[in-house]
C-alpha cells in the first residue's frame, strides 16, 4: 500500500501525493484514522519529521484534519468538491484571521533546526557558547556606537552594504589574517551567512541551474540554492574532501564548498584539489561560494588559507561569519568578492532588506579595531580546546566501540562513525528522552537517506556539563540495545 513515488519534489510531498492518491482511490475513506507518523515513519524508513511534515501538508491542501492528540482523520470531503462547494462555515484561528486561504500555497520544506526542544544538552547545536561574549565590552561599544556624532546617520536609511567602518575593518582582518586582497568595497555585510549565501544564490541563479553541493553537507544552503530556482546536484567526498573531478561532468552555474572544516565531516580540501578547483571555475565559468563558517576555530597548526586568498580569476565569492565567533544571535555575516559582485548583491539586498543595523556593525568594528574581537577569540579557541579534548576523552571512556573518529584540527563538532550494530536514529531518538539533542548524518544527506554518523558539537557546554551529557548518551544506547 505504501510505496513513495520516486519523482515529484520534496521527500515530505511526495509522501503526500501518495496518502492522498490513497485517499482517491477509495483505500482511505472518509473519517479515517492514518496510521501515526511514528509507524509510517518505521514502514517507509524515513525519518519521523518528514511524516509529521507530509502531514501537515495533507491538512494543508484539506486532505485530513488533525484532531491534536487523538491523531490525524481523512477529510469528510476532498479537496476539489471543497473548491466547487464552498463551506457555509468559516474556521477562524484564535486571532479571528481564516484558518485556510482563497489562494493555493507551494509545497513548501518544513525548517530544519538542529536544536529539540525541552533538551538539556544540545549536542547537536554547531555554534559557540553564548556565556563566552563579552557582554560589558560590547555594550560599552554599543553605547557609543548610539551616541556618537553618526549616530544619526547610522539610524536613517543606510547603505545596503553595510556600515563603512566595518566593512573596513572587516577587509582588513581578512587581508591580515587570511591573506584575501580585499579592500572595503569589496564586502558586504549582512544579517548572518545566511543571508549572504541567499543574495548569492539570488544574483547568481535562475530556474532551471546546476548549483553544486557537497554531500554530505549544509541543509540551510541547500534550501537557498533551491530557493532560487536551482536544480541541486551532489558531489561526493572522501578523505581529500570534495571529488573535484566530478564537477566538470555537472558543469554547474554555482558551486556551494566549505573547504576549511568541511560541513559536517570536517575534512579538510586537499591543495592539489584546491588548485583544481579554481582552474575548473576558471575554465568552466563557474561561481563557487566559499564558506569559511568557523575559521577562527583551528586548534592545531594553522588555519589552511581561504581558496578566496589563492583566487585569481575572480572566482569566489567568500563568505565568512562574525556570528559563529560572537553569539549566533547578533547576526553578523558578510561576503567578500569583486567590486562588481558586490555592487550587485547590494542591489538584491536592498530589495529585500534596505540595510542592516548600523549601529551595531558600528559597535562591533569597534571590537574589531581594538583587537577585542581577536583577544575574544585567542580566549574562545583556548577555551574550546580544553572541552575537545574533554568530550574525546568522554567518549573513550562512556561509549567504547560504539563511535569512531578521526580528531580534526579544527571546528567546535566531532564526526563519529557509528558502530554497525547501532541503529543511529533510534539512538538519536531515544537520548532526546534522556535529554540530550543529537544530529545523525541523515540530517546531511541531499537525499534523506539513513547515515552511520553522529555529529557531536563540543562549543556549547561547558566540561561538566559534557561529562553529565555523554553519560546520558551511554543510558540512551543502552535502552536502544535493550
Amino acid at each position: 500500500m505504501w510505496s513513495i513515488p520516486e519523482r515529484g519534489g520534496a521527500l515530505f510531498v511526495r509522501i503526500a501525493g501518495m496518502v492522498a492518491e490513497q485517499i482517491r482511490r477509495g483505500a482511505l475513506r472518509a473519517g479515517d484514522r492514518l496510521p501515526s507518523t511514528r509507524d509510517i515513519a518505521r514502514v517507509l524508513a524515513v525519518n519521523r519529521n518528514t511524516v509529521v511534515a507530509a502531514y501537515d501538508e495533507l491538512v494543508a491542501q484539506g486532505w485530513a484534519i488533525a484532531r491534536g492528540p487523538a491523531g490525524t482523520y481523512v477529510a469528510d470531503e476532498m479537496p476539489d468538491r471543497s473548491s466547487r462547494r464552498p463551506s457555509t462555515r468559516t474556521s477562524t484561528t484564535s486571532t479571528g484571521m481564516a484558518a485556510r486561504t482563497v489562494f493555493a500555497l507551494p509545497a513548501i520544506a518544513p525548517l530544519q533546526t538542529f536544536a529539540a526542544a525541552g533538551c538539556r544538552y544540545q549536542l547537536s547545536l554547531g555554534v559557540p557558547d553564548t556565556r563566552l561574549v563579552p557582554r560589558t565590552v560590547l555594550a560599552r561599544a554599543y553605547r557609543r556606537a548610539l551616541h556618537a556624532r553618526t549616530a544619526r546617520t547610522a539610524l536613517d536609511y543606510a547603505d545596503p552594504r553595510g556600515a563603512p567602518r566595518l566593512r573596513a575593518a572587516i577587509a582588513a582582518m581578512l587581508r591580515e589574517q587570511r591573506a584575501v586582497p580585499v579592500g572595503a568595497d569589496n564586502i558586504l555585510v549582512t544579517h548572518g551567512s545566511q543571508m549572504a549565501i541567499d543574495l548569492a544564490a539570488r544574483l547568481l541563479l535562475r530556474a532551471g541551474d546546476v548549483a553544486a553541493v557537497e554531500e554530505l553537507g549544509y541543509p540551510p544552503a541547500w534550501r537557498a540554492l533551491a530557493n532560487a530556482g536551482a536544480t541541486l546536484a551532489p558531489v561526493p567526498l572522501d578523505e581529500s574532501g570534495a571529488q573535484v573531478d566530478a564537477l566538470a561532468k555537472l558543469r554547474p552555474r554555482v558551486l556551494y564548498t566549505t573547504p576549511h572544516h568541511q560541513y559536517p565531516t570536517t575534512v579538510l580540501l586537499s591543495p592539489a584539489r584546491r588548485l583544481a578547483l579554481l582552474e575548473l571555475a576558471r575554465t568552466h565559468g563557474f561561481a563557487i561560494v566559499e564558506d569559511d563558517y568557523d575559521h577562527e576555530f583551528h586548534f592545531d597548526g594553522r588555519p589552511v588559507a581561504p581558496l578566496a586568498s589563492i583566487d585569481r580569476g575572480a572566482s569566489v565569492l567568500y563568505v565568512g561569519s562574525l556570528s559563529k565567533l560572537l553569539a549566533p544571535g547578533l547576526r553578523l555575516g558578510y561576503i567578500a568578492a569583486s567590486e562588481r559582485v558586490i555592487e550587485r548583491l547590494a542591489i538584491v539586498r536592498a530589495a529585500l532588506d534596505r540595510n542592516g543595523d548600523h549601529v551595531l556593525e558600528n559597535a562591533i568594528a569597534e571590537l574589531v579595531e581594538d583587537g577585542e574581537l581577536r583577544r575574544h577569540a585567542r580566549k574562545a579557541r583556548r577555551i574550546y580546546a580544553a572541552r575537545r579534548a574533554a568530550m574525546v576523552d568522554l567518549l573513550a571512556r562512556e561509549l567504547g566501540t560504539a563511535l569512531a573518529f578521526t580528531l580534526p584540527p579544527g571546528g567546535i563538532t566531532l564526526w563519529a562513525r557509528v558502530a554497525p550494530d547501532i541503529a543511529v536514529d533510534a539512538w538519536r531518538d531515544r537520548a532526546r528522552e534522556h535529554g540530550v539533542a543529537l544530529a545523525t548524518g541523515r540530517q546531511f544527506d541531499l537525499a534523506g537517506r539513513a547515515q552511520p554518523y553522529l555529529r557531536l558539537a563540543f562549543a556549547y557546554h561547558d566540561e561538566s556539563e559534557l561529562a553529565d551529557a555523554i553519560r546520558r548518551l551511554r543510558r540512551a544506547l543502552a535502552a536502544t540495545r535493550s
